[in-house]
């Protein structure tokens, strides 16, 4: 199987602390924001941004864990049911500023189920959307992060697989390789 290096350990700490500040710059002192991590894997990033966040502001910023499965327009169209990961928000998000983490947009799938998901929890004032990779040209909804790591062309053919240390992988990288063929 083909792999390109998209992102190396270094290059997502310095994208992490590059949102970090974007974060600071638009959102002032954050009492009137919060972060959600997109399940499964935008839980990830988020807890990554969360710990770094805090280090260079000093400040702890309420964040929680969004599951959007059961809000996705693709749910009944599988031959294998979707499993549901844990939503974890202890806090109303009435009248915030919400901050959506999540990994790759590729479709805009998730994003979308994602914000019909949180109004469960209240009315948001703004939602912006923060990816570590932006898959450009894949779009079947018009959404596009407000904070982006990097924007890499891929076929459709192609997966961005992200790999963290503390999932098992020798280092934190995200890598696009070929989807395999099944024969």
């Amino acid at each position: 199987m083909q792999k390109r290096l998209v992102l190396d350990q270094k290059q997502i700490s310095i994208i992490l602390d590059r949102f970090c500040y974007q974060l600071i710059e638009n959102h002032d002192d954050f009492d009137n924001t919060v972060l959600l991590g997109l399940q499964p894997r935008g839980v990830m990033v988020l807890d990554r941004l969360e710990k770094r966040l805090e280090e260079i502001s000093g400040v702890k910023v309420p964040s929680g864990y969004l599951d959007a499965t059961f809000h996705r327009d693709d749910f009944r169209r599988r031959n294998i049911p979707l499993k549901a990961n844990e939503t974890k928000i202890d806090f109303l998000i009435e009248n915030k500023n919400v901050v959506l983490v999540d990994d790759v947009l590729f479709k805009g799938r998730s994003a979308r189920a994602a914000m019909d998901a949180m109004i469960a929890f209240g009315r948001p004032r703004k939602v912006e959307l923060m990816v570590l990779i932006d898959r450009k040209y894949t779009r079947d909804y018009p959404i596009k992060p407000d904070y982006c790591g990097r924007e890499v062309n891929t076929l459709e053919s192609q997966y961005v697989s992200v790999e963290w240390a503390l999932n098992g992988f020798e280092k934190d990288a995200i890598w696009i390789t070929e989807k395999e063929v099944k024969s």
